[in-house]
């Protein structure tokens, strides 16, 4: 296929060149997950982003892999689209992707061109994990037992009874892979790799009296193994943690990894916003005014936090404080984020004042009152304790302000004839 080697799409993508180690690809798909994952950016660009996202991981999934990314130099992006081969002049024939991914073409057994079959690489097994704002700022260790599948030890994988030949596969011949045919629009067939459903893929398989009693003939047995995973200080949304080769294990295959992606929970007391940290001061109106010394709230790794407010510095609501170095640690390095701290003020209940002379005397504390507004006409007026600000519009008839296009009046927004 002229010219396929020439395709670097999935390079680009990563903003990388064709000669990037494994590392650099790794560390440039971190960069880029981070920067467009869809739940860090706002509800207008999530769809942009969600997209952007699935096609840098896309180019990670087949770049970081030796196999998938030789085939990828070689072929482009026609060597993972079935429709696209199978000998009809449009990208690499079936067989010499066949020869590529297993080590042989589908007339030729274990050898040929490819040589003798090499493993291939299991699916990674990837799942969410939860951890707290405090797992996240201490770093954590969790152990767990994994149930997973493992090469039967009393067969070693073969799936039959010692010194028992397996009986070759009729269907795929030995290979266990078939070829099929697909239609892909009116009159137009193509051929479709797939794994052989009679052996699974074995290229050969034992009768029912010739199987493994441990593992009935399956190769692979269950096992529960102690695994532990370490979150790292720092760590953040969506990053990844990997067990390499600890999925499944499967017969002519190197296992692929346990992947645990970071789902930080919603915490109570504290919001963080990349290494930053924000927090709600909670004070009294006396503090606000007059000042105070205490601890305000209990840190993450359990350690109060104690602030001085001089007097004569007026505290307002939502004025915001900033602790520098108390957010969240780096995972590398040695400056901490910084601390946020959004003053909320507890106003005093009704009726606290219980007669006139305290009245009188926070009168004479407090600041007199604003000039007078001066009218011709002036109206005595009732009104409402606890308003919603929510209301307001609400019955001016403005379909802004509603749940919903009032149709009433059938004759709402019709033209109208112009009077003679």
């Amino acid at each position: 296929m002229d010219g396929a080697g020439e395709d670097t799409e999935l390079y680009d993508l990563l903003g990388l060149d064709k000669s990037a180690s494994s590392s650099e690809i790794k560390k440039a798909y971190r960069k880029l997950a981070l920067q467009h994952h869809p739940d860090k950016v706002p509800e207008g660009q999530r769809e942009e982003a969600e997209a952007k996202f699935k096609s840098i991981t896309q180019a990670y999934e087949i770049l970081r892999d030796d196999e998938k990314r030789a085939m990828y130099d070689q072929h482009g992006m026609a060597a993972f689209d079935p429709s696209r081969g199978g000998g009809m002049g449009e990208g690499p024939d079936i067989n010499d992707i066949l020869a590529q991914m297993f080590g042989m073409g589908m007339g030729g057994g274990m050898g040929g061109p490819g040589g003798p079959r090499r493993p291939r690489r299991g699916n990674d097994e990837e799942s969410r994990y939860a951890v707290s704002l405090e797992d996240l700022y201490k770093g954590k260790t969790v152990k767990f037992a994994a149930n997973k599948k493992v090469i039967c030890g009393t067969c070693k994988g073969s799936g039959g009874k010692d010194k028992v030949k397996p009986t070759q596969c009729e269907q795929c011949h030995g290979h266990g892979i078939v070829e099929r045919l697909r239609q892909v629009g009116p009159g137009m067939i193509t051929k479709q790799a797939a794994m052989c459903d009679k052996c699974e893929g074995a290229g050969n398989y034992f009768k029912e009296k010739e199987r493994c009693k441990k593992c009935k003939g399956k190769r692979v047995v269950p096992e529960t193994k102690p695994l532990e995973i370490y979150i790292p200080r720092g760590s953040m949304q969506g990053e990844r943690i990997v067990l390499e080769g600890e999925a499944d294990q499967l017969p002519d295959q190197t296992p692929g990894d346990l992947v645990f992606v970071l789902v930080e929970e919603p915490h109570d007391t504290f919001h963080r916003v990349g290494a930053d940290l924000s927090a709600d001061l909670n004070i009294t109106l006396a503090e606000a005014l007059g000042g105070f010394s205490r601890v305000v709230l209990t840190h993450l790794d359990g350690r109060g936090i104690h602030i001085t407010h001089p007097r004569g510095k007026i505290l307002r609501p939502e004025q915001v404080l900033k602790v520098a170095g108390e957010g969240m640690p780096p995972k590398r390095g040695d400056t901490n984020g910084d601390l946020y701290l959004i003053v909320k003020i507890a106003f005093p209940e009704d009726g606290w004042l219980k007669d006139d002379s305290d009245h009188e005397a926070l009168r004479k504390l407090l600041p007199g009152p604003l000039p007078a507004i001066t009218a011709e006409e002036v109206d005595e007026v009732e009104f409402e304790h606890d308003a919603d600000i929510e209301d307001m519009g609400a019955q001016s008839g403005d379909p802004r302000f509603q749940g919903e296009w009032e149709d009433d009046d059938e004759d709402a927004g019709q033209p109208q004839c112009a009077q003679q």
